[in-house]
């Protein structure tokens, strides 16, 4: 089993040096889902929020989040993203909504943690703008589906 990378060998917690790394093109893709009561589903893809389009501005969260990662997960580096994008699949059986992001740069670690913060915070969004008229929404799911760059290659769920 591999170790973890953020302990030294005295156990403290330290910064990984990537400095001996060699800088490649890096992806990531993760995704994670909202569920809500049907009416607040509606609203969502109708667009007729009081607040306006919920879906856009999640998506402009999402990427304002993955550029602040290093900022708010302690002992991630800060990277030069080259692209994110968001995507919303809606999915009226189950009155879910799905974001997928996929997250890109070319340096010497990788971007997951850019693509998970970017979903969490786009759900949180969602949440944020419908906790009015749906408190009871359930964020879940979140989860890297694949990763591909650097010395371990590709790597998929």
């Amino acid at each position: 089993m591999n170790k973890l990378t953020h302990f030294d060998e005295s156990g403290q917690a330290h910064m990984v040096n990537v400095g001996d790394k060699a800088s490649t093109h890096r992806i990531a893709i993760a995704t994670g889902k909202i569920s809500m009561l049907p009416e607040t589903f509606k609203m969502v893809e109708a667009g007729n929020h009081k607040k306006g389009d919920v879906l856009g501005i999640a998506r402009i969260a999402g990427i304002q989040a993955s550029k602040k990662t290093a900022d708010l997960i302690p002992l991630c580096h800060p990277l030069a993203l080259t692209h994110v994008s968001l995507e919303f699949q809606s999915n009226s059986t189950d009155n879910s909504i799905t974001c997928q992001v996929k997250a890109e740069t070319t340096g010497p670690t990788g971007v997951e943690m850019e693509a998970l913060t970017a979903v969490q915070v786009a759900l949180l969004t969602i949440y944020d703008m419908c906790k009015a008229v749906d408190r009871g929404m359930v964020m879940g799911d979140v989860r890297l589906l694949e990763k591909s760059g650097g010395k371990s290659g590709e790597w998929k769920a």
